[in-house]
């Protein structure tokens, strides 16, 4: 995932390390860079979700444009890329754990385990989790160890699905509680259609589906759709549709490379800027130029 490092300070000669390994389908990272830095402007287009831990030194990490957490060694902070602006700020002896993790693998896990996607109550919350003695870094530790003993196991092997469901579940549960979003599970698992149903429309938004592709490409009717995510998703497949359009155009809008507001509209199917406006601005509590000119500054 594309990034900023800046160091603080002037006259200085970085001594950066970074070794990074594969979990299935997220990629742990151990990295230093020797003199304090800022590090930002991490490309929301990417879809990731980052958890960072401290091994050794100091971190500040932004929660607000105002306010931060600082961790030592054993905390972890958590941030959805995809769906919030992160800073992060080090001082000379920081040493990191870093994992990404692709926002959309959390959210199948989620309506897989507990039978719905969370809402922006829960993405966009930036949080610390963990610390010294918690089950947490018990985790973390057992998956450095699981991967050094056994690397192309965890990077591609039922070792690594395996490992990938433990780390995204217990994610998920400390991530919850600290943003107070309950994930209690309801007492049918949204079947395995409606899991399709949303993976098809992640991957094709873009595309400006029908309610009647979508439910083709679950294999189900629309009316059997439209109630299954009523039931599961608390929305109808068009409204999980719209989010996703949205949330693909602020990607657009907060990236480094975003042009126009129009472009980055465009791109997601709209036409008509009225309109699109107005949703955006319902949804965000912003403009999308107001959006644009944030990352222009």
């Amino acid at each position: 995932m594309p990034y900023v490092v800046r160091p603080v300070g002037r006259a200085l000669t970085p001594a950066s390390s970074m070794f990074s390994a594969k979990i299935a389908d997220m990629t742990l990272t151990r990295f230093c860079y020797g003199i304090p830095v800022t590090i930002g402007d991490f490309a929301p287009e990417a879809g990731n979700t980052i958890v960072l831990t401290t091994i050794q030194g100091w971190t500040r990490h932004s929660v607000t444009a105002k306010s931060g957490v600082e961790l030592t060694a054993g905390g972890t902070f958590v941030a959805d890329c995809s769906r919030v602006d992160y800073r992060l700020d080090t001082d000379a002896d920081h040493l990191q754990l870093n994992l990404t993790i692709p926002h959309r693998l959390l959210a199948d896990l989620a309506l897989r385990w507990w039978g719905r996607v969370p809402d922006d109550r829960l993405w966009r919350h930036k949080c610390a989790i963990g610390g010294p003695g918690s089950a947490w870094l018990a985790l973390l530790e057992y998956a450095v160890r699981t991967l050094s003993a056994a690397p192309q196991q965890v990077a591609t092997g039922r070792v690594g699905a395996n490992l990938q469901e433990l780390i995204a579940s217990q994610l998920l549960t400390d991530w919850a509680a600290s943003a107070a979003v309950d994930l209690e599970p309801t007492t049918v698992e949204a079947p395995g259609y409606v899991r399709r149903a949303v993976r098809y429309i992640d991957e094709h938004a873009a595309d400006l589906p029908t309610v009647g592709d979508i439910a083709e490409a679950a294999g189900v009717s629309v009316r059997a759709l439209s109630g299954a995510f009523r039931r599961y998703l608390s929305a109808s497949p068009r409204d999980y549709l719209r989010e996703q359009r949205l949330q693909g155009v602020r990607r657009e809008l907060l990236s480094p490379t975003a042009t126009t507001v129009v472009d980055a509209a465009g791109a997601w199917g709209y036409v008509n800027m009225g309109i699109f406006a107005a949703s955006y601005r319902q949804r965000f509590g912003e403009n999308p130029a107001d959006t644009l000119r944030r990352t222009s500054r």
